[in-house]
């Protein structure tokens, strides 16, 4: 072989070799490096699941005031907004004219007795003038007739003189039980109109303490309540108020109804609060929970930890060789700013950061992650928005 030949095949050669080896380099500069991930182990805590319902306060008891007879208001004892006992006095009508229909009664009565005290003596006489013979039977049974008479018509004059002293009674208002007034509906010379159902009260009372606040349950949790050790009456309930951040009032489950509504398969279940400082009104909005469950054990993540598919939830667990891989996952109850997640075992680790465009399978690099298990009171505070006021002023 020529050598001319000879030194164009070797050129040949030696130019494939380095164009091997140029996209060798190449294919090797162009490989990713492996994903960086924070990875955790699942924290354990012992918890109960809470149920969060909206509902309002209501007073045990709430009266509108009226008055049972008729009559000119005369005076008013309290102020509007007062807090009053029960039997405490709240208006006085014009007490004049049930005086004299009560001192009229109170006449009839005692003539009424005068005269069953005649009918007596009478009866008396004519029994013993019958003893002797020197009146006949007729005589002795009207004298009997008229003493039973006059007991009867003294029996109705006292019936009259008692109606007529409950109306003198009724003149004067008073609460029936303890509580807080409204604002009244009368003034003093306002002509009052007693025995009527309807119309506007002269005041209304509500009592203020205790309050209740009553919701509803679902048929399936009020099951699950059911089950449940100590959900039942008794059970204690927390409650947070329109401008509050926290479930600052504690109170218990005082009434469960005996039905299912069948139009909205719920029950009415009632919750019993003190207010011995009368912060609370009846009406108030609220937020109250209530314990659905007995204590247990359970594994929590962060929320931005769980991924989804169209048929589940899962999570990135990072095996021993450093390897992704995804762990199907049952969600439980949201206990602050974590998930409680069923499927997890203690020592899994659980990817917690890098998640962007993880998929299974993948080799990682691992650095150490953690996972802060928030306050109650800072997670509820992050996720309230109070309404700012209107406008303020520089205090002078």
């Amino acid at each position: 072989m020529p050598f001319r030949t000879v030194a164009m095949f070797a050129l040949l050669a030696v130019s494939a070799l380095i164009s091997a080896c140029t996209q060798g380099n190449a294919a090797s500069e162009q490989a990713p490096p492996a994903p960086t991930v924070q990875v955790s182990e699942p924290v354990q805590r012992e918890i109960a699941d809470w149920d969060e319902f909206t509902g309002r306060f209501e007073s045990p008891q709430q009266v509108g005031i009226r008055a049972r007879v008729s009559g000119y208001l005369e005076e008013v004892h309290v102020e509007d907004g007062a807090t009053v006992e029960a039997g405490q006095l709240l208006f006085t009508l014009d007490q004049r004219p049930y005086e004299a229909a009560y001192a009229a009664a109170q006449g009839r009565a005692e003539q009424a007795r005068a005269q069953l005290q005649q009918a007596r003596a009478d009866l008396g006489r004519a029994e013993q003038l019958r003893d002797a013979d020197a009146i006949s039977q007729e005589e002795l049974e009207q004298a009997r007739t008229a003493s039973i008479t006059a007991r009867a018509a003294l029996a109705a004059a006292q019936a009259d003189a008692d109606a007529a002293a409950l109306d003198l009674e009724y003149t004067q208002i008073r609460s029936p039980i303890a509580g807080q007034l409204s604002a009244r509906q009368a003034d003093p010379g306002d002509l009052v109109q007693g025995g009527l159902a309807s119309g506007e009260p002269l005041i209304t009372v509500v009592q203020t303490d205790p309050l209740h606040f009553p919701f509803y349950a679902s048929e399936s949790i009020f099951l699950r309540y059911q089950r449940q050790e100590g959900t039942g009456l008794g059970a204690p309930v927390e409650v947070r108020l329109q401008d509050e951040s926290e479930f600052s009032l504690s109170g218990e489950i005082g009434f469960v109804d005996n039905a299912v509504q069948p139009g909205t398969g719920a029950i009415l279940m009632r919750a019993e609060f003190d207010n011995e400082n009368g912060l609370i009104r009846p009406g108030m909005l609220g937020t109250i929970r209530v314990r659905g469950s007995s204590p247990y054990q359970a594994m929590l993540v962060p929320r931005t930890a769980i991924s989804s598919d169209a048929t589940r939830r899962f999570v990135f667990v990072v095996d021993s060789e450093g390897v992704a891989n995804s762990k199907p996952v049952t969600l439980g109850a949201v206990v602050s700013n974590l998930q409680v997640v069923h499927g997890l075992s203690p020592d899994d680790r659980v990817v917690v950061g890098g998640l962007q465009g993880l998929r299974p399978g993948t080799p990682v690099q691992v650095q150490p992650g953690e996972i802060a298990l928030q306050s109650a009171s800072t997670a509820e505070r992050s996720n309230l928005q109070p309404r700012p006021a209107g406008s303020a002023r520089v205090v002078d």
